[in-house]
């Protein structure tokens, strides 16, 4: 007589083997999750779909073009394709099949009888199935006694990666051509032979690594080479971690059964996305990128171009002077010079035109160290090879970087300039375009699609409807917008009246439609220096809070425009929600969500958060600083982190706010004035600011140190005015104090200063191990030397990974 585990075991097994003896027996005519031997899917047949038993994942054929499918696996709503079979060749949408044979081998068929893919596996006994499963994977059971798998989709992604989907040595994401060309484009995610989890860009004349950046050492990039196992995961939860000690968190990280993505996108950068509700409408919404500047991804542009980034025209390719564009379908071959090329002897007299604030990466045939700009130009019109040089200031000297090829171009706050050499008949004509450093803000990448499909006989007949159709939106589109411009420019008492486009639901109200919201400005909840915030009711019922800023007069209507524009398009849970603006004269109002709560400061002073909940807002608050500084776009810096500027909702949820104002309402027409004056609040501010050194991001992180000090030991830095615990009277801020507190207890042997330090009054039991952690997270926030701070995506890893 069996054991009872035996018993149940075999019982296990014999429900498993019943119910794929059943999915075998389903006819491929309606969509069921699986497919059995010797049953096809076809393109003829619509329904012949496969559907995981959640819903969630179909696979079947996705039509890609006229008449051209490819056999796709996608989410099921919305349509988002994240794996292909035949990706680089299309099959025809008639007689196409997909056949599970019975030798063991799926085949794709295209109409000819082709074999176009196929799973090339084989075997000779027991039954097989081909299961679409709720995790998105495709899988091919061999089914003798107990199922084995034969192949599998989870082995050979496409461009994207499904959670708990492992990423091992064989695999790799290549991305896309483009949005509407699902072929196999130049941009791949793979494991070096070094171990280390790369991105290349394998263009059509070039091959370069280009992630983690490839001027770093391995361990300056924060990686390791010293374990060849070479796997990664993202899990359900949103935690990506890789064996070359690479790792993030998403922003929602932790949030349950929310569904997720990761993606090499077609313009290079990878990222993750979540699928999220959004007023009734599914919407995958970015959570982590690898890249907050995409001009900075190898070959976007291609050879002898430039990239730049603008919130009007999102990335944009221009040709370096001298040269045009080689295929006006393609960027990424870029363009070709409109002079012959160097031809010993024969020259024409050549000359330099400067690039300011650009960089040409990597192709430095010569370089010539404590150079001057004299002994650069000389060197680069006598070598008939060079095209160019960068010019840079190293530490102490210049240094001159002669290049044969002009790759990887793009312009951003980069100090130094770019020399082109050119014909002097070409000089003349140069337009100073590119005199200014650009500025990086969030948008989509655009991407001209490349036309991928079969054509059939009565294709003309379609186009031409299509053409006429899309004529006819377009004269509609062009009266809305007129119409639109033209009441939105009534009544504006502004000298500048220039439109420019804001982010979708965004609104601009009139002075007289917030005037009468806030009841004459009657009821006031906050005042800071950016100005004071009244409490109001929207035409649409919502509660607003609505800001009127100080010191607006100066600032031209197209520039406060561009930048508020730029604050309504960020979207993170730990960011305030902001909905619209008003500029009329010399009026200028933002108006947010109203936060319950009020102020973390407020919370502080009447003592009402206990330890879970302070712990819970310094989390959420590093990731909404860590979205403003890394997810989204690299000038947007808070200046002014402190709890007045952390609201809390109804349930204590911390968002940040005020992040870009300080620059919103006294930002001078200047170059590089953006931070011609201190700002923040003292006993927050880093020393940057006193000493005049430049302004980084580290700024915030300083600042988030010591809200996260200000929690734990209940005593404001405004209020600090405490003795040394060794005797000695002196004023100290809270950070000299905290760490004076830890040195004096551990030069006395005596581990247990966080009992010294922490808030008696606040309610709760607390951990001592995270909370010992956190002041040590925020101690390191507030070094002195802004290169010893973290960033705050890795305060955030720093937090989630706190020991209990």
């Amino acid at each position: 007589m069996p054991s009872m585990p035996s018993f149940f075991f075999l019982l296990h097994f014999l429900i498993i083997l019943s119910t794929l003896t059943f999915k075998c027996s389903s006819s491929s005519s309606s969509p069921s999750n699986s497919l059995s031997k010797g049953s096809s899917l076809s393109t003829d047949h619509k329904t012949d779909h496969l559907i995981s038993p959640n819903h969630l994942f179909t696979a079947g054929f996705n039509k890609v073009g006229i008449n051209a499918y490819i056999f796709s696996i996608w989410f099921t709503q919305p349509l988002t394709v994240v794996w292909m079979a035949n990706r680089d060749v299309p099959v025809n949408g008639k007689h196409s099949k997909l056949t599970l044979y019975k030798d063991g081998n799926l085949v794709l068929k295209d109409t000819d009888g082709s074999v176009v893919w196929s799973t090339a596996t084989q075997t000779t006994n027991g039954s097989l199935i081909l299961q679409l499963e709720d995790t998105g994977n495709l899988v091919l059971y061999q089914v003798n006694g107990h199922p084995y798998i034969l192949w599998q989709s989870f082995d050979y992604p496409t461009d994207t990666l499904l959670p708990d989907q492992l990423f091992s040595r064989n695999s790799q994401l290549v991305s896309s051509r483009s949005r509407m060309n699902f072929s196999s484009g130049y941009f791949k995610l793979y494991f070096e032979n070094n171990n280390v989890l790369s991105l290349l860009y394998n263009g059509p004349e070039i091959t370069s690594v280009y992630w983690p950046e490839p001027y770093l050492k391995t361990w300056e990039a924060g990686r390791s080479t010293y374990n060849n196992s070479r796997v990664a995961k993202l899990n359900s939860n949103g935690e990506f971690n890789s064996s070359d000690e690479f790792g993030f968190f998403v922003s929602d990280f932790g949030v349950r059964g929310r569904q997720r993505i990761m993606k090499v996108d077609s313009d290079g950068n990878i990222r993750v996305y979540s699928l999220i509700d959004q007023k009734g409408e599914k919407k995958w919404v970015v959570q982590w990128q690898a890249f907050s500047t995409p001009c900075k991804i190898h070959g976007v542009c291609g050879p002898n171009s430039l990239c730049t980034y603008s919130q009007q025209t999102g990335r944009t390719c221009t040709c370096v002077h001298g040269y045009k564009m080689k295929n006006p379908n393609d960027w990424s071959h870029g363009c070709e010079p409109l002079f012959k090329p160097c031809q010993q002897g024969k020259e024409e007299e050549q000359d330099y035109v400067v690039l300011p604030h650009v960089e040409y990466y990597g192709y430095d045939f010569n370089y010539l160290e404590n150079s001057t700009l004299e002994a650069c130009k000389q060197v680069c019109m006598n070598d008939c090879k060079c095209k160019g040089f960068q010019f840079k200031f190293d530490k102490s000297y210049y240094n001159c970087y002669l290049k044969n090829l002009l790759y990887n171009g793009y312009q951003s706050g980069f100090e130094n300039s770019m020399y082109i050499k050119l014909p002097k008949r070409l000089l003349s004509s140069f337009p100073q375009r590119f005199a200014n450093g650009s500025r990086y803000h969030c948008s989509e990448h655009l991407i001209e699609a490349i036309s991928r499909s079969y054509s059939e006989k009565d294709g003309n007949g379609t186009l031409k409807v299509l053409l006429l159709l899309g004529g006819v939106i377009g004269i509609i589109e062009i009266v809305v917008i007129t119409f639109f411009l033209y009441t939105t420019s009534k009544g504006l008492t502004s000298t500048a009246q220039s439109y420019f486009p804001v982010a979708p639901g965004f609104k601009r109200f009139a002075y007289a439609e917030l005037k009468k919201a806030t009841n004459n400005f009657r009821k006031e909840i906050g005042r800071g220096g950016a100005g004071v915030v009244y409490l109001g009711e929207l035409s649409d019922d919502r509660t607003a809070a609505i800001k009127v800023l100080k010191e607006a007069s100066h600032q031209g209507e197209s520039e406060f425009q561009a930048e508020i524009s730029i604050i309504g398009r960020l979207n993170h849970m730990n960011l305030i929600e902001t909905w619209g603006y008003c500029i009329e004269g010399k009026h200028r109002l933002v108006v947010y969500e109203y936060m319950a709560n009020g102020s973390l400061a407020k919370s502080l002073d009447s003592n009402t958060l206990d330890w879970g909940k302070k712990i819970e807002i310094a989390i959420g608050t590093a990731k909404g600083l860590a979205y403003l500084h890394e997810e989204c776009l690299e000038w947007v810096l808070h200046c002014d982190v402190k709890p007045h500027n952390i609201l809390l909702d109804s349930d204590n949820n911390p968002k940040v706010a005020d992040f870009g104002l300080s620059k919103l309402f006294d930002r001078s027409s200047g170059e590089n004035s953006s931070f011609s004056r201190i700002r923040g609040t003292r006993g927050y501010m880093a020393p940057e600011w006193v000493f005049n050194l430049p302004i980084t991001s580290k700024v915030d992180v300083y600042s988030y140190g010591v809200v996260v000090l200000e929690m734990i030991t209940g005593k404001s830095p405004l209020q600090m005015q405490l003795f040394n615990v060794d005797g000695s009277g002196r004023d100290q801020t809270l950070v000299e104090w905290v760490r004076e507190t830890i040195r004096v207890w551990n030069e006395s042997d005596n581990q247990e200063w966080i009992k010294e330090i922490v808030d008696s009054t606040t309610c709760g039991e607390y951990n001592v191990n995270v909370l010992t952690n956190l002041v040590k997270i925020a101690l390191q926030c507030t070094e002195e030397d802004r290169d010893a701070r973290p960033s705050m995506s890795q305060v955030v890893n720093m937090l989630l990974h706190t020991e209990n």
